[in-house]
C-alpha cells in the first residue's frame, strides 16, 4: 500500500481576524514539496495575511498550520526560518547596508553572529545566493541605492542565503515594469526547477500568474477556486470574484491563457449556465448546505447581498452562477438593495435561509417580503440552521409545531422584534416552509418545473 506523501506545508480550518473583526473563514489548503503556486484574490482578500499566517509571523486564532507535518508553531522561530523563507512586497531599511550585508542576514537564523559571517561555510552560501540570484556585482552597492528590479533581486538572494525548502512571494513583481517582473519569475520558476523549491507566491497581474504557476489559488477570504489555470481563470468565477468582466482565451500565437478586459469588437464571453431561476438569501454560514445541494443538482442560481469576508459569500463565489456582493462590515447600501430587487423580479423562486436578522441586513427580508407580495414563491428554510449567530434551539415536547418555529424565529432576530414581524409576515404572505436541505431543494425543483410548464 503506498502511503499518502506529508504536505510541505498545510492549513486546516484556519480562522483569523483583526480587533475581533473576521477576515479568513475555514482556510484548509495543502501544498506538496516543489509545487508553483500561485495565489490570486482582490486587495484586501486576506493574501498577505495568509502569507503571514502560513510563514508563522501571524498564529491563526483557529484550525492550526503544519509544516512538514508538525504543527507550526512548536517549530520556533530561529527553526521554522531555516525551512520557509519570506520575500516581502517591498523592503526598506534604514541603514546603509551594502548588497552583501543584506544577503548576510539571510543567514541569521543558521549563526549567533549579526551578519552570519561567521564561518567560512556561510561566507560560501552567501557568494552562492548572490550568484545565483545574479546580484554578485552589486556586492558593493548601497542596498536602498538601487533600482526597484535590483532590490528585489538581492531580496530573494537574502531568502536563497536561508537555504529553505518553501519560498513565500507577497506579489514580488508589483512596482517593477515588465522587464524586472519578468526576470524575477524566471529566478523563482529556476529555483522551484533545479531546487525543488516549493513556491507560493501572491499575484496581482492573472496573466504572469498564468504563465509561471500550474497550480492557482483563488482568495477572497476563502478558498474560491483551487485548481489550474485553465479552470480557475474562468470568465464568470474572475467577474464574480473581482467584480469586473473579463475574457478570457489564448491569444494567436501564444501558448498560455490570456486575460483581457472586455471590447466591443470581442464581446465577453457569456456563461454557459442558463440565467439563474433561482435566487438565494443567506449570511453567516447558513446557506452552505442549502447552496452545496442546489450545486449538485446542477440547479442554477443566484445569492446576495453577502458581504465580503462572509462564508456564505466564499462559497457564493464558487458555486453560484451570480453573486450580488456588499462591502465587509457594513450594512445593505440603496444601490445594492436596489439589485436584490431587480433580481427578485426576474427569478422564479426565493430561498431565504435561516440566517440570523440584524439591522444591516434586516432590508433583504422586508425586501424578500414586498417580493411575496407581488406573488414570488418564497421559501422559508428553518434548519439545519448553520449561522453560529442562531443557536440550534432545545425543542420542549409542550410546544407544538407553530411554537417551535415561532421560537426558532425570535432566536435569529437580532432587531428588537423587526426581524421576528418580518418572517410572521412572509408566512401570512404565503411562504412555504422547508424544514430540512432536502425539502428546500424538493420544493425548488417543483417551482422551476412550474415555471417551464
Amino acid at each position: 500500500m503506498v502511503e499518502k506523501p506529508i504536505s510541505v506545508l498545510e492549513a486546516q480550518e484556519v480562522a483569523f481576524g483583526y480587533k475581533q473583526q473576521a477576515l479568513l473563514y475555514d482556510v484548509s489548503l495543502s501544498i506538496q514539496a516543489g509545487e508553483m503556486v500561485g495565489l490570486l484574490g482582490p486587495n484586501g482578500s486576506g493574501k498577505t495575511t495568509l502569507l503571514r499566517l502560513l510563514s508563522g509571523v501571524l498564529q491563526p486564532q483557529q484550525g492550526r498550520i503544519l509544516l512538514e507535518g508538525r504543527e507550526l508553531r512548536h517549530w520556533g522561530r530561529r527553526k521554522a526560518a531555516q525551512r520557509i523563507a519570506v520575500v516581502p512586497q517591498e523592503l526598506h531599511m534604514p541603514f546603509a547596508y551594502t548588497v552583501e550585508q543584506m544577503v548576510s542576514l539571510g543567514r541569521t537564523p543558521f549563526t549567533s553572529s549579526f551578519w552570519g559571517t561567521g564561518r567560512p561555510q556561510d561566507r560560501e552560501i552567501i557568494q552562492e545566493a548572490m550568484q545565483e540570484a545574479g546580484v554578485a556585482p552589486l556586492s558593493e552597492r548601497i542596498f536602498n541605492e538601487l533600482s526597484g528590479g535590483e532590490r528585489q533581486r538581492v531580496t530573494i538572494a537574502m531568502a536563497l542565503a536561508q537555504q529553505p525548502a518553501i519560498l513565500l512571494l507577497d506579489e514580488p513583481t508589483s512596482h517593477l515594469d515588465i522587464k524586472y517582473q519578468i526576470e524575477t519569475l524566471e529566478l523563482v520558476q529556476q529555483l522551484n526547477r533545479q531546487r525543488g523549491m516549493t513556491v507560493i507566491a501572491a499575484m496581482h497581474d492573472l496573466n504572469l500568474a498564468s504563465r509561471y504557476f500550474s497550480r492557482l489559488l483563488l482568495f477572497q477570504r476563502g478558498i474560491v477556486a483551487d485548481a489550474t489555470p485553465t479552470e480557475v481563470l474562468e470568465p464568470g468565477l474572475l467577474s464574480r470574484v473581482y467584480g469586473v468582466q473579463v475574457q478570457v482565451g489564448i491569444l494567436r500565437g501564444a501558448e498560455h491563457l490570456s486575460v483581457l478586459p472586455p471590447s466591443q469588437d470581442s464581446p465577453p464571453l457569456k456563461s454557459k449556465q442558463p440565467a439563474p431561476r433561482v435566487h438565494l438569501i443567506a449570511g453567516g454560514g447558513s446557506g452552505e448546505l442549502v447552496m452545496r445541494a442546489l450545486a449538485d443538482a446542477r440547479i442554477s442560481f443566484s445569492a446576495g447581498a453577502l458581504n465580503i469576508g462572509d462564508s456564505d459569500h466564499t462559497l457564493a463565489l464558487r458555486l453560484a452562477e451570480d453573486v450580488i456582493t456588499e462591502q465587509p462590515y457594513t450594512p445593505i447600501s440603496a444601490g445594492i438593495l436596489e439589485q436584490v430587487r431587480q433580481r427578485l423580479q426576474q427569478v422564479d423562486l426565493l430561498l431565504l435561509c435561516p440566517a440570523a436578522i440584524g439591522p444591516g441586513n434586516l432590508p433583504l427580508f422586508q425586501e424578500a417580503l414586498q417580493a411575496a407580495r407581488r406573488g414570488l414563491p418564497v421559501v422559508l428554510v428553518t434548519a439545519p440552521s448553520q449561522a453560529a449567530c442562531a443557536p440550534e434551539l432545545s425543542q420542549e415536547s409542550s410546544l407544538d409545531t407553530e411554537q417551535v418555529l415561532q421560537q426558532a424565529f425570535a432566536a435569529r432576530d437580532y432587531t428588537g422584534g423587526a426581524g421576528l414581524l418580518c418572517l410572521q409576515q412572509l408566512m401570512q404572505a404565503g411562504a412555504i416552509i422547508a424544514s430540512s436541505t432536502a425539502a428546500a431543494l424538493d420544493e425548488t425543483r417543483r417551482h422551476i418545473a412550474y415555471a417551464l410548464e
